[in-house]
């Protein structure tokens, strides 16, 4: 249940994420739910083995390189998900910043 209720609350700040910023587009929330669901799964299989495979960059940029790391889930997941999409690597990195300060609010009231 409670993996359900995250998945809403992080649709619900995708798509109010997608309000903000004019260069990211999610057609509906059931594209927003879609996309959790993608964000959840990539970033449970994908980004352990990209951290791993650029530690050393993450070290020398002192974790920044994360960032870049989380742009390109999202960028990912805008070319898996129909309804949902990015402009580009700018955007997909706001896009992160945002989507996670927005869920950290709504984990906050919820």
């Amino acid at each position: 249940m409670e993996f359900v209720i995250r998945l809403l609350i992080v649709g619900a700040a995708a798509l109010l994420s997608s309000y903000i910023l004019p260069g990211v587009h999610i057609s509906g929330f059931l594209a927003a739910i879609i996309l959790a669901l993608v964000l959840a799964i990539l970033n449970a299989i994908v980004k352990p083995i990209l951290i791993i495979l650029t530690i050393p960059v993450t070290i020398l940029t002192l974790g920044l390189f994360l960032l870049v790391i989380n742009a390109v889930i999202i960028l990912l997941a805008s070319s898996l998900v129909p309804g949902f999409t990015v402009d580009g690597f700018l955007w997909a990195l706001l896009f992160s910043l945002v989507l996670s300060i927005i869920t950290a609010i709504l984990d906050m009231i919820f």
